[in-house]
């Protein structure tokens, strides 16, 4: 249970109260002082001192200074008077009781005031210093702006002055290129009355020369013509020989000739059956081969025109769908566009008319084929 302490003193003025409370052997350090409007209390274990006063005061003024084992107030009067006791008088406990709540709220709320003014002031230095610290970027950034504007204004005048270096040179050799031409035409004008009146002298003795005698100067230059037509050219002949082609079948065991006939046949029978397609009336004679196209079809899938080597291929198979080539390189299209299911396919197709084409045809022949057909 705490001491209550009653063996204080006060003095006043019209203006302040003073308050001496002892507290004997406690540290200073302990003490815990809480004052209001009309309330003060001082906690230092095992000692309390409390006093509901007589008028309101200023608490944010007031002041309290600990030691020497006593608290000494200087408590500030809201109105300037002066008063007859230090504390109410007639106070019961609960008057007491709400007259602490009421000091504990305005407490309380005073240090809510303070901790959102304290938020405020934090929030002004905030964005005062945020101004700041954009200002400074701003000339920061501004002062580079001017560097580069000022680098760009320093390069195109070297650019410009470049240029107009090189303008000079470049009229410079104009200029000796004209007067190397006008020294070349002067010396061709010099050079060619040289010559004509080379002529003229030449013909005034060649018209001396016609008056001496006229038989004279046909035998010479008939002796003069003969002497410049060159003789006839000798015959010969020139002998080419090629390279013979090496197969390995022996010519008695070939059949060369009958395969040759056959793949005419089936390409002659290919173009007659599909004579009645509409794409075909356009076409040139060529065009209109399965393997002109196939070859087409693979030119585009080299440049990655994938759709283009499509619509070649679809034409080659319609003209012949024979071919498990013309599948292959078509799956390869899909492929190459995502299209899986094409893709797969296709390539079955080219599987089947492979197997197909494996069980209709005699191994050797096929071997021969084969053979022939990539020149080996």
């Amino acid at each position: 249970m705490p001491l209550h302490v009653s063996n204080y003193s006060w003095q006043q003025t019209s203006t302040a109260v003073f308050i001496s409370v002892p507290l004997r052997g406690v540290s200073v350090r302990d003490a815990d002082v809480f004052c209001t409007e009309n309330y003060l209390k001082v906690n230092c274990p095992p000692f309390l001192f409390e006093v509901f006063l007589y008028a309101p005061i200023d608490d944010e003024s007031s002041k309290a200074k600990i030691g020497n084992n006593t608290i000494v107030f200087t408590l500030r009067k809201k109105e300037a008077a002066m008063w007859e006791t230090l504390s109410l008088s007639g106070v019961d406990k609960e008057m007491m009781q709400r007259i602490r709540e009421k000091s504990i709220l305005q407490a309380q709320e005073r240090a809510k005031e303070a901790m959102e003014a304290k938020a405020v002031a934090r929030r002004e230095d905030q964005k005062y210093t945020l101004n700041v610290m954009m200002k400074i970027e701003e000339e920061e950034r501004k002062k580079i702006e001017d560097m580069k504007e000022n680098e760009r204004i320093k390069a195109t005048k070297e650019l410009e002055a470049w240029k107009e270096c090189q303008r000079k040179a470049e009229e410079l050799k104009i200029i000796q290129r004209e007067e190397k031409l006008y020294h070349q035409e002067k010396q061709m004008e010099e050079e060619r009355k040289k010559l004509k009146h080379k002529c003229l002298t030449g013909n005034s003795a060649s018209k001396n020369l016609a008056t001496k005698g006229r038989n004279s100067e046909n035998i010479f230059f008939e002796k003069l013509k003969e002497d410049s037509i060159p003789a006839p050219r000798s015959v010969g002949s020139i002998k080419i020989s090629f390279t013979p082609r090496v197969f390995p079948t022996a010519l008695r065991e070939s059949q060369v000739a009958e395969e040759e006939e056959w793949l005419h046949k089936q390409a002659e029978a290919q173009r007659a059956m599909n004579t009645d397609i509409p794409e075909l009336c356009d076409l040139k004679e060529e065009e209109k081969n399965p393997e002109w196209l196939k070859d087409k079809g693979n030119k585009l899938f080299a440049t990655e025109n994938y759709l283009a080597a499509i619509n070649a291929y679809n034409l080659a198979i319609r003209l012949n769908n024979k071919i498990p080539l013309l599948y292959l390189n078509r799956a390869a299209c899909h492929l190459k566009l995502k299209n899986l299911h094409k893709a797969i396919e296709d390539s079955s197709k080219a599987y089947r008319i492979m197997k197909l084409l494996l069980r209709l045809i005699h191994p050797t022949k096929l071997y021969k084929m084969m053979l022939r057909r990539f020149g080996i």
